[in-house]
């Protein structure tokens, strides 16, 4: 069973707010890079994203760039998206179909799905030279949810261990039928950390979520997960069978077989370092954040609902997804003026408020995991 406690009721210890450097700094940034974004599980797209054989996506983690596939007996695979010869970019497109094979633009070498150099055009007289020498350099995947996650570590700490927290705990959700109604992307000019902390608090809900308190109160939440990489809990919805929607009614069927209490219940997880995972009783949201330099960070915002709800006229998945794309703008402005105003000589840490305590938790873990 869960343990639930309301975000003052978890001890902050007097915590401060982190120092500009963590939000401005070109070193700093490149310090989270390679200790966190390239060494820990990233949610990369979904499944379906790249349902068939020789179906791709390309992501960009940090001066990275993954590509995303599914091989010939439709298992996932990432590579590293580097020629074994000169080291050529193989793919440009985001994502795509590979008809025969993966092939640098540049000379030809020609890779399988599963990874292994096929081609090499007039290397047979190479001396020395063995094609199954020069394999594409792998990236570990795992699949979670209808989620596939990669991480670009030599050696990896295993998925199942990493997301032990996580792998059972929201199984009452379905997450991996669930279907895509659409996708946003937001370029957010913020550091990624700053959306972390903004997604982890409603202190902020009142001024800036008008619309949303008049669904949810700001002060209705409480958390079961308070320290580590996974933080969050839930907030409640106040309108009996109601949703997070511009109408405030329900815009789709239940997403799974859900007890009476979540049917009144958002629960918003922050997983770390790049997923914020947001679970409505009628669809679920999901963002990804890529950052992109120390004040900018790509988010990509999906909506997703039971199957069965496309079939019925009464709902309206635009409903939700309006809603929450007008929420999205307002929290990328006040990150925006947070970025303006860490950015100068005279912003000092100050308190956090008893009502910010999973900011504290998630800064803890950017420390931890930075190695401050």
């Amino acid at each position: 069973m869960s343990t639930f406690l309301r975000a003052t009721e978890i001890p902050t210890h007097g915590a401060m707010t982190a120092p500009a450097s963590w939000f401005t700094s070109p070193v700093r940034y490149a310090r989270e890079l390679d200790r966190i974004f390239h060494r820990r599980w990233l949610c990369a797209c979904r499944s379906s994203d790249v349902a068939h054989p020789g179906d791709y996506a390309v992501r960009t983690v940090g001066t990275e760039s993954v590509i995303i596939t599914r091989d010939e007996h439709g298992a996932p695979r990432a590579f590293h998206n580097v020629c074994r010869h000169r080291g050529t970019r193989l793919c440009e497109a985001s994502r795509g179909h590979f008809d025969a094979g993966i092939q640098c633009p540049y000379h030809a070498w020609t890779y399988a799905l599963d990874g292994r150099l096929v081609g090499a055009p007039h290397m047979s007289g190479t001396e020395g030279f063995d094609r199954s020498d020069w394999p594409l350099h792998a990236v570990a995947i795992a699949e979670w949810e209808g989620w596939l996650f990669i991480n670009l570590d030599r050696e990896p700490e295993p998925f199942a261990t990493a997301f032990a927290a996580l792998i059972s705990r929201f199984a009452r959700f379905r997450l991996a039928t669930l279907v895509p109604a659409r996708r946003i992307e937001y370029d957010v000019r913020a550091n990624w950390k700053l959306i972390h902390q903004n997604y982890s608090e409603c202190y902020h809900c009142s001024p800036v979520h008008p619309a949303l308190v008049r669904l949810t109160p700001a002060t209705s939440g409480e958390n079961d997960l308070y320290e580590g990489p996974f933080l969050g809990g839930f907030m409640v919805i106040t309108q009996p069978g109601g949703s997070m929607s511009t109408s405030g009614r329900a815009c789709g069927l239940p997403v799974g077989e859900l007890p009476h209490e979540d049917l009144q219940r958002v629960y918003y997880y922050s997983i770390f370092p790049n997923m914020l995972l947001s679970l409505h009783p009628d669809y679920v949201m999901a963002h990804t954040l890529w950052p992109e330099a120390p004040d900018r960070t790509r988010v990509t915002c999906e909506w997703l609902f039971n199957p069965a709800t496309f079939a019925d006229a009464s709902f309206d998945t635009d409903d939700a997804i309006a809603f929450w794309d007008m929420t999205n703008a307002q929290d990328w402005h006040v990150c925006e003026l947070s970025q303006l105003g860490v950015s100068s000589a005279a912003y000092a840490p100050g308190p956090y408020s008893s009502r910010e305590s999973l900011s504290v938790a998630f800064d803890a873990e950017v420390r931890r995991s930075a190695g401050d």
